[in-house]
């Protein structure tokens, strides 16, 4: 047998799903043998393994053994010349396992090697070639020092960081989501030691490797993925308290009596614990201060517009006119959740700051001595309605906060990598997937031959070799491979040549399940809901859609309208779709329509399922879409979508992507 391949598992069944699939590739060509030891996940990925990868030794614990303890239950059954730790949640090249034999091969001094290592984005993940903790090497390492000096080679030890990556070398210890090493050194020091749970167990391995005299090496040659974490993310595991309690153990296993150093590991977990119980209580008083601020401002710009002077208050008003105002706003923001778990809420924040103004104009009454600041107050409460959840909007527009349930209609530009069967198949499921927030822009493909050429109404922009032009001239943020079309070389080798860009990279594992990425894995297949209640329906929703139509007409055909017709007079066919909307005006102020609503070319959904879905807009979901030739499947997605999720910030999203795709529309006929 040339080689075992041992992964132990922890509730990551799609991640384990892929690398499996990644690895079968890898293997070709070698006789080898997989174990996959489950330590007790309930996720079903005893059920996956069972199913569909019947050839695969499978291990189930009843109970969570830990990471060393799970790996020697495989490593005491394998016979293979060469062993394999390899994490779930890893993505392996086609040559890396051979690469890996044939560097053992050429170098007989060598008892254990590792990979070059990469995140998700592309980036070198550090702990993939590292020095063992010394008291001095911890010490840089606690303190920031190595961070403050990554090119340092006294500062920057621990990870190493002043070598270059791209490098083979020698070093102390390598990652425990890839260890390979030959057979005959792993009978010579034994298996993990188990007194370690998860964490340190590597570094205490390749610290007895080293000892029995065998050379470590960082081997850049071949590189995999590493989606680190993810089994931490679904335990209840304290992940900085059991890896300082890890390292604690390595020092007083293999540096008996070294006082400084147990010193300096309590250090580190003490101030990681401050530091975590500070970002976690900071972030709401950074909140409030930051509209305290935005209140104070407002007060002074009101007292500008209205004599003149930001700050000619009376004396004795000095400082009372602004820090009872916003102390005001603060408490009733508070009372609405705000600074809790809606802190992006559009409703909550509008509802406290109109609350608020309310009650300080009220007590203007009661306070003769500051009467005077009443038209201040109301201008300012004006302007503060629309600032602060003004700026709290565009933070849920640009992807920030995560604490909304539905994902944004914007800031995800999509690039699909492989345009054959398979890539086309991920663009149809992707289109079931209304709320899923993926705006497909384009193809790449394997070659230049179609480039120009559109399929399933999605053009192919480029090939593989001027991908990085591709996200850079179309601003993409998301791209997916489908990895039927293309090879895991291609694909580690396109984000690797890609890291500097600000870009997430998923994937499709052939299975066309699921999308994987850093952050989260996607569900592809549909699953079927029954929906309660939709928004579009509640009396409140549409009391506040229909304000809204009304005052937001109003205000555009005070304020716009004359401009529009009047451009219109002097350039003919100028901006077409400003006057399309203001001709749909009186309908809209009759109530016959609205600015956000269903297309009116189609009844999609109104008939089969006797849900309220809302009056034809002037723009709509449906009518935003790039692909134009929807099918009424596929409309009537999107109206459910919009009907169920219906609020005034997805309606300011459609009505800002409307525009958008009005402009260029109007850039493509100039051209």
């Amino acid at each position: 047998m040339d080689v075992s391949v041992v992964i132990v598992n922890y509730n990551v069944r799609d991640f384990l799903k892929n690398a499996l699939l990644s690895l079968r590739r890898s293997l070709e060509g070698l006789q080898a043998e997989i174990f996959v030891v489950d330590n007790a996940s309930d996720d079903g990925s005893v059920d996956m393994m069972r199913t569909d990868f019947p050839d695969v030794h499978l291990i189930a614990n009843t109970e969570n053994a830990g990471f060393a303890k799970a790996n020697n239950q495989a490593l005491t059954r394998s016979t293979g010349r060469y062993l394999l730790l390899l994490n779930p949640d890893t993505l392996i090249q086609e040559d890396t396992v051979r690469t890996l034999i044939r560097f053992f091969e050429e170098h007989a001094d060598a008892g254990m090697a590792g990979c070059k290592i990469l995140n998700p984005d592309g980036t070198l993940q550090l702990p993939c070639r590292r020095s063992f903790p010394t008291p001095w090497v911890a010490f840089t390492k606690v303190s920031g020092l190595s961070a403050l000096f990554p090119t340092s080679k006294i500062f920057a030890k621990y990870n190493l960081t002043y070598l270059d990556p791209d490098d083979t070398y020698e070093v102390d210890a390598i990652s425990g989501s890839f260890m390979m090493l030959r057979r005959t050194v792993y009978e010579a020091i034994g298996g993990l030691d188990e007194s370690f749970f998860m964490y340190g167990e590597d570094l205490d391995w390749c610290y007895r490797v080293q000892q029995s005299g065998w050379k470590l090496y960082y081997v850049p040659d071949t590189k995999i993925i590493h989606y680190k974490g993810e089994s931490t993310k679904r335990s209840s595991i304290d992940e900085v308290k059991v890896f300082y309690n890890a390292m604690r153990l390595f020092v007083r296993k293999h540096h008996t009596g070294s006082f400084a150093f147990e010193a300096l590991i309590q250090l580190g977990i003490k101030l990681r614990r401050v530091v975590a119980a500070l970002m976690h209580t900071g972030k709401p008083f950074l909140l409030m201060a930051v509209d305290m601020a935005i209140v104070t401002a407002m007060i002074a710009l009101a007292r500008f517009m209205w004599k003149g002077a930001a700050y000619q208050f009376p004396p004795y008003a000095f400082p009372w006119v602004f820090l009872f105002p916003s102390a005001i706003i603060a408490l009733m923001l508070t009372g609405a959740g705000v600074y809790g778990t809606h802190r992006l809420s559009l409703s909550r924040s509008f509802t406290g700051v109109l609350l608020g103004f309310v009650l300080i104009s009220s007590l203007t009454a009661f306070v003769k001595d500051f009467a005077f600041s009443r038209g201040i107050m109301v201008i300012s409460g004006a302007l503060c309605i629309v600032v602060i959840p003004g700026w709290r909007l565009l933070m849920r527009v640009l992807g920030f906060g995560g604490v909304s349930s539905r994902k944004t209609l914007f800031g995800r530009r999509t690039l699909i990598v492989g345009a054959e069967a398979a890539g086309q198949e991920v663009v149809k499921k992707l289109r079931t997937r209304v709320g899923d927030g993926y705006s497909l822009v384009g193809f790449i493909d394997v070659t230049y031959q179609r480039v120009g050429t559109s399929l399933l109404d999605v053009p192919i922009l480029g090939s593989i070799d001027n991908i990085g032009k591709i996200i850079d001239d179309h601003r993409i943020t998301e791209v997916i491979f489908s990895t039927d079309a293309i090879s895991y070389s291609t694909i580690l080798s396109v984000i690797a040549n890609n890291s500097g860009r600000s870009v997430n990279f998923r994937l499709v594992p052939t299975t066309m399940e699921v999308i994987i990425g850093k952050a989260s894995i996607d569900q592809l297949d549909e699953m079927p809901f029954v929906d309660i209640e939709y928004n579009i329906g509640k009396t409140g929703n549409r009391a506040v859609k229909r304000i809204a139509d009304v005052v937001l007409v109003v205000v555009l055909l005070i304020c716009v309208a004359p401009f529009v017709y009047f451009l219109r007079s002097i350039v003919k066919d100028s901006l077409p779709s400003a006057a399309a909307f203001f001709a749909n005006a009186p309908g809209i102020l009759a109530g016959r329509l609205s600015i956000v609503g269903r297309e009116r070319a189609s009844d999609a959904g109104q008939g089969g399922t006797r849900v309220f879905l809302g009056k034809p807009g002037a723009t709509g979901i449906v009518q935003i879409q790039p692909n134009q030739h929807l099918s009424r499947d596929e409309k009537e997605r999107y109206e459910l979508y919009y009907a169920k999720n219906q609020s005034l910030l997805l309606d300011i999203e459609i009505m800002m992507k409307a525009v958008q795709r009005a402009g260029r529309r109007g850039k493509a006929a100039e051209a």
